[in-house]
């Protein structure tokens, strides 16, 4: 069953002088691509209870033009005509489970994950991570795992598999995991073409670690082999999924700028479930505007913006 079958529009219609009274729609509908859809206070809060049980996601007053935004792309593609037909047929989808719910779930996870990335975005960390892995090969001729948890469309872990190649070699031993909940952006990550103007890389890297694209690729590059053979893409969900089938704790996670869009017990939840994870004395690479002191506990300050697992 495709997602347009499962969710297809109601064909049910109710005379208007019969129709329940709705509340003032937050964007009312004015006939133009922005405005063509009705959103109340009570759907905008649906739609937050629906992201947090899901995924963890907080989403804080203030965003309802965001959710507008990215959820009217799947009303359209549904062929939905209120933000409220499509919630409550969501809400039936899943209750009833099965193939149809698990893949309009992830369509509406989706359309409201936030994908802001960049190659060696933060800069500081990666001279950081290359004296971490140096360090850390010398006493594990075993290999390296690394995990990068929010991978999103690929520049942040084909960054780390740079990192590893510029300090180990091409023949490193290492597997860096790339995981996301979006699997959109996942596929995007996989597939390793960018444009050749994508931000954060110098010339040096260019010419290093990727390929250049000629007559119908021109203007794009690939990420070379050598980098690419040190990643491996899955889907994951950091608040329900399985964290057993991880595998092997890591010695390396970065979680970069994913906990600012979790409440502070979800955060809790992860940090502790990141600690098991990891080795002793594993590293947790985080964002600039993240800060843990509060589970010293579990991790301790290292270095900026990482911890090390206690």
């Amino acid at each position: 069953m495709t997602a347009s079958t499962a969710f297809a529009p109601n064909p049910s219609f109710t005379p208007a002088a019969l129709a329940p009274t709705r509340p003032a729609p937050l964007v009312a509908p004015g006939g133009t691509a922005e405005t063509e859809f009705a959103m109340t206070r009570s759907d905008f809060d649906l739609v937050r209870r629906l992201i947090h049980r899901i995924a963890g996601i907080h989403l804080a007053d203030g965003k309802e033009a965001m959710v507008y935004g990215r959820l009217s792309r799947r009303l359209r593609e549904t062929r939905h005509t209120s933000f409220a037909d499509y919630l409550q047929q969501l809400e039936r989808t899943m209750a009833a489970g099965g193939a149809a719910a698990e893949a309009e779930m992830q369509q509406f996870v989706n359309c409201l994950t936030t994908n802001l990335t960049s190659f060696f975005r933060e800069e500081h960390h990666f001279p950081a991570l290359a004296e971490d892995l140096r360090a850390r090969a010398a006493q594990a001729p075993q290999g390296l795992r690394v995990w990068c948890s929010a991978a999103s469309t690929g520049e942040e872990p084909y960054s780390i598999a740079m990192t590893v190649v510029e300090a180990l070699g091409a023949s490193a031993r290492v597997e860096v995991l790339c995981s996301d909940i979006d699997t959109a952006v996942l596929a995007t990550a996989e597939r390793g073409v960018y444009a050749a103007d994508a931000r954060g890389l110098s010339e040096q890297r260019l010419r290093a670690h990727f390929q250049r694209g000629t007559g119908a690729n021109s203007g794009r590059i690939r990420v070379r082999p050598e980098v690419a053979r040190l990643t491996r893409f899955t889907t994951f969900n950091l608040v329900n999924g399985d964290w057993a089938r991880l595998g092997q704790p890591f010695d390396i996670i970065f979680c970069r700028n994913v906990m600012i869009y979790f409440d502070a017990p979800t955060q809790r939840r992860v940090l502790q479930r990141m600690h098991g994870a990891l080795k002793p004395g594993g590293l947790l690479y985080v964002g600039h505007s993240e800060n843990f002191s509060e589970a010293r506990e579990i991790f301790r300050l290292r270095g900026k913006t990482v911890y090390e697992r206690v």
